[in-house]
């Protein structure tokens, strides 16, 4: 599985995926771009992205509640931290990928492994 840590920027290509205006301040946006569910969130200016996955029961994650840099999977409560993709609380043990985020003239791009 993937650990916590997150993707290493420099072995990325990134990809262009909204505006800064299509992301308000406490909002997400989720995107789907090679197959890859991802859920970018706006947390006081600053975008972080994760997979769209409970690492616990490989469940949707991007609709859970979220506290300052906390999601809580909606489906048994997990905890992540959507900056590093770690897993906080019980019943997940194990993280999940956090992709670098970088906005470039106005324009959100994440960045994917390169293959």
């Amino acid at each position: 599985m993937y650990n916590y840590t997150q993707i290493d920027p420099d072995k990325c290509e990134f990809v262009a995926i909204a505006g800064v205006d299509e992301i308000p301040n406490g909002e997400r946006l989720f995107v789907e771009v090679d197959q890859e569910f991802i859920v970018v969130f706006n947390v006081a200016g600053n975008y972080y992205a994760i997979a769209d996955l409970c690492s616990h029961d490989d469940g949707p994650l991007g609709d859970g509640e979220i506290e300052e840099y906390e999601i809580a999977c909606p489906r048994h409560g997990a905890r992540f931290d959507v900056r590093s993709g770690e897993a906080l609380t019980l019943p997940a043990v194990e993280g999940i990928p956090a992709y670098p985020v970088r906005v470039i003239e106005d324009q959100i791009e994440v960045g994917f492994p390169l293959e």
